[in-house]
């Protein structure tokens, strides 16, 4: 894929950054694996904490991740990079939640969303005891 996919225009993947984002970061050189791109499991972990945000609202408490089903690198992440995640609760079980999440960058010299990973996360509501819990409907 060129370096410079644009994001498409559909109702997940905003080009004019219409939605807020659950998290917006930048990484930084620590971030880098030995290739000088940012590491995957880093971009993995800020699209859990942002799921987890989304999922801990619709359950009105506390969640835990329990599953990726789907996971998309579809370009590298660099150093000076604006990362911004966004989300959608697309499903909503009797203890779990399914979080649809994407990643867009915007190099730093280059102001244009990038789309970069996508994937699917899903999430369980649990008690105080970290036992699974009904989601409030």
């Amino acid at each position: 894929m060129a370096d410079t996919e644009k994001v498409p225009s559909a109702p997940f993947r905003s080009p004019d950054f219409t939605r807020e984002p659950i998290l917006r970061t930048a990484p930084q050189p620590a971030d880098m694996n030995g290739n000088g791109d940012i590491f995957g499991g880093w971009v993995l972990a800020q699209m859990d904490i942002a799921g987890g945000v989304l999922a801990s609202r619709t359950a009105q408490g506390r969640t835990a991740t329990v599953a990726i089903t789907a996971m998309a690198f579809v370009q590298p992440i660099k150093v000076g990079d604006l990362v911004s995640v966004y989300g959608e609760v697309t499903r909503v079980g009797t203890t779990s939640i399914t979080v649809k999440m994407e990643t867009v960058v915007q190099r730093r010299l280059d102001p244009t969303p990038i789309r970069v990973t996508e994937g699917t996360f899903v999430y369980v509501a649990i008690d105080d005891a970290g036992k699974p819990r009904p989601v409030p409907r």
